[in-house]
């Protein structure tokens, strides 16, 4: 119902309140700021170098040449649209929803899941079912939030984000892959870096939860399109989607509590069905939900789109590629830490230039190095960012190389493996 969660929205009058807009290192004023703190991150992630290289990291389908299809950038602002309307209607914070899904996968690596996956394989993990993760994107979103990630202040010091609780707690609890009925927030505050694996803590406001289902809807319609656009799906595709269709909502697309506007599958009649049933269902006391035909809906759509788009032979293919790329480039890296120890890391990565000066900078900007001859570039190029990376300790620099690669775009990354293999 319209306004039905206003009363538990998140606002100066919320319990909660001064926790959420809590910053790990104050926020610098100008002194005729007119934007809230949620509106202040909104447009420090805008205007992040992580939120602009999503246009060129992969959603589903890898380094498109297609100027039409959904890149990471492109379900960012769909997922953005989709919190913001729901939040709007309900009667929530829509600026901290917004906020949230503007950045909420700016740790994304490059070459979608597939890539993230490729990076955590190159880690030694904990064997068990509880064991923590070792690299999972919405905790690199975090990390990037809250080590990478600069802006120039006003006298042109490059300064970490230093964005509220509230948002970093949505990057960090937004995984939208667990299938959930009423989502509710959790009630206490706490070390968002203790959180060891995705999807096993909800957020801490009603706003994050509604970006946690926001994600959902944004991608099921739109990789279905894509998917349709490279001729992907044959008739026997489509006779399932109409199953679907049939069996969840009904022969006619009308079935008791469900409620569709066409009988297409496409972005804008799923967007639409999908939010307007949401808003339907839920309340404060039941929780974020979907009616029980919808949420079947989702559920039976989701696994047509990784048995018939995900597991396609043609992204398979281009997966084993991906996969040479990052191991390349992470042994690459990895055997320049002895140089990096001695000052020496553009020697060490000469013979190639793109990735010889921005691994450089990285080194710079994030770990205890200092180049031959330059030791204090860090302050020529006034930048005031955290020594996070020890390039004398082996598992912190291979977490420097692993974030380090984790940053690039599926385009950059192909150009400097390119580089690696040229002779």
């Amino acid at each position: 119902m319209k306004d039905s969660f206003k009363d538990v929205r998140c606002c100066p009058e919320s319990k909660n309140w001064a926790e959420c807009i809590k910053r790990e290192v104050p926020l610098y004023g100008r002194g005729n700021e007119i934007r809230s703190d949620f509106e202040r991150d909104y447009t420090r992630l805008l205007h992040s170098r992580a939120f602009s290289r999503l246009k060129h990291k992969t959603q589903v389908f890898f380094a498109p040449h297609n100027d039409h299809t959904c890149t990471r950038m492109e379900h960012v602002l769909h997922v953005a649209s989709v919190a913001s309307e729901i939040a709007k209607y309900l009667g929530l914070n829509e600026r901290l929803a917004a906020a949230i899904a503007i950045g909420h996968d700016i740790g994304h690596a490059p070459f979608g899941h597939h890539g993230e996956n490729c990076l955590n394989s190159l880690l030694e993990q904990k064997t068990g079912a509880n064991a923590p993760k070792k690299f999972w994107h919405e905790r690199n979103s975090l990390f990037f939030a809250d080590y990478i990630e600069t802006l120039a202040d006003p006298d042109g010091i490059e300064q970490p984000l230093n964005l509220t609780y509230a948002v970093r707690d949505g990057l960090i609890c937004h995984c939208g892959e667990i299938d959930q009925q009423g989502i509710v927030p959790r009630t206490e505050a706490i070390d968002l870096y203790s959180i060891k694996r995705p999807g096993i803590v909800q957020p801490y406001t009603w706003e994050g939860c509604v970006v946690k289902i926001a994600d959902k809807i944004a991608y099921l319609g739109r990789d279905i399109e894509d998917a349709r656009a490279y001729h992907m799906l044959d008739m026997t595709s489509y006779r399932e989607l109409r199953e679907i269709v049939a069996t969840t909502l009904g022969i006619d697309g009308k079935a008791k509590g469900a409620f569709r506007s066409g009988k297409a599958v496409n972005t804008t009649v799923l967007i639409n069905d999908l939010i307007v049933d949401l808003c339907t269902q839920s309340s404060p006391e039941s929780g974020l939900r979907f009616s029980d035909e919808y949420f079947r809906f989702i559920i039976e759509l989701k696994k047509f789109n990784y048995r018939r788009i995900y597991a396609h032979w043609r992204i398979e293919e281009f997966m084993h590629y991906a996969s040479d790329i990052v191991k390349t480039l992470y042994e690459v890296l990895m055997r320049v830490q002895p140089y990096a120890q001695n000052g020496r890391a553009r020697q060490a990565l000469r013979y190639y230039p793109n990735l010889c000066s921005t691994y450089e900078d990285w080194l710079v900007k994030y770990a205890n190095y200092a180049p031959l001859g330059q030791e204090d570039r860090k302050k020529i190029i006034r930048c005031n960012t955290a020594e996070v990376f020890d390039i004398y300790d082996n598992e912190s620099y291979q977490k420097c190389v692993i974030e380090y690669i984790s940053g690039m775009t599926d385009q950059f990354a192909i150009q400097v493996y390119e580089e690696i293999i040229t002779f």
